[in-house]
This record gives structure tokens, sequence and C-alpha cells, in this order.
């Protein structure tokens, strides 16, 4: 059984989960707005795995007999400046997730609950995957500056996420 503290962490980090699609959601219509279709998919493509993400904290709460208790979630933001600007707000966003899990990882340990922090091992080691996919993009986005040509390929390159599999 989950103790109270952990469980509350966990329902806590369910609802920052499901706002990060949220966020990557929005995101992915700015980028059909802008004609980038291939940037609006791979946004769609994170949108789909942060749910995956959040269902993941809500099954092992239902499997420790737990209760989930869902909360609101925020709005997310709908004006963007640039696809740059979009991957370093994306950037800092991941950053503050993996904080959350590295909280939620030391409240576990504090209550000494041994098989939450197994499974946090897994967004922990998830967390590493999101910070360098963002990173990366954003690096390719400052070499390719005002270089339209580039953009498109880049483009094109992230359209293909999600075309060799669940999470290609």
């Amino acid at each position: 059984m989950l103790k109270q503290s952990v469980q509350d962490a966990i329902n806590e980090q369910i609802k920052n989960e499901f706002y990060s699609a949220y966020i990557y959601l929005s995101v992915s219509a700015y980028f059909d707005t802008i004609n980038l279709m291939g940037f609006s998919n791979w946004m769609r493509m994170q949108s789909r795995e942060e749910v995956s993400h959040g269902m993941k904290l809500f099954d092992f709460i239902i499997d420790r007999g737990g209760r989930v208790a869902l909360q609101a979630i925020d709005k997310p933001p709908v004006e963007f400046k640039s696809p740059l600007d979009v991957m370093q707000q994306a950037l800092d966003h991941e950053r503050r997730v993996t904080g959350m899990i590295e909280r939620l990882y030391e409240l576990a340990g504090k209550e000494n609950d041994y098989a939450t922090q197994a499974e946090l091992q897994w967004f922990i080691t998830e967390q590493v995957e999101e910070e360098k996919n963002a990173t990366t993009i954003l690096e390719q986005l400052k070499m390719i500056g005002d270089n339209r040509s580039a953009l498109l390929m880049l483009d094109m390159d992230l359209g293909k996420r999600g075309a060799a599999g669940p999470e290609a």
C-alpha cells in the first residue's frame, strides 16, 4: 500500500504528465499554423508519449492499492515566437519535469518506498532521453539560423517520427 504522501505526490505527477501532453499538443497546433507539419507530427507524438507516462503512473497507483485523484490541468501556452523559441521552452520544461521526478524519487526514498523508487527509475532514464531530444533539435535550429531550406529539411526529418514504429 502506498503511503499517503507518496500517493499524493504521484497524483500530482500524473497531472504534470498530462499538462506536458497539453503543452506539446498546443505546440503541435502552432506548428500546423506555420506549415511545419513535420514539427507538428513530432510534437503530436511527444504529446502521446506524455499521456502514456501519465497512464503509467495512474496504473502504478492502482497496482499498489492506492487511489487515483485526477486534478485540474492548467491551460497551456498558445503563442510562440519561433521554432527556436518553442524548442528552448520544451527543453526548459523537460528540465523542470526532471526536477519533479527527482523530488518524487527522493520522497519515495524518505518514505522507504522501494517499489516506487524502482518505478521512478524508468522515468529518470526517460527524462535523460527527453532532455537529449529537445537539446538536439534546439541545437540544430541554432545551426540552421535563418536558412529556410535547412529548416524544411529538419521539418521533413521530424515528420518521420512514428513512421517506423511507436517510438521512432
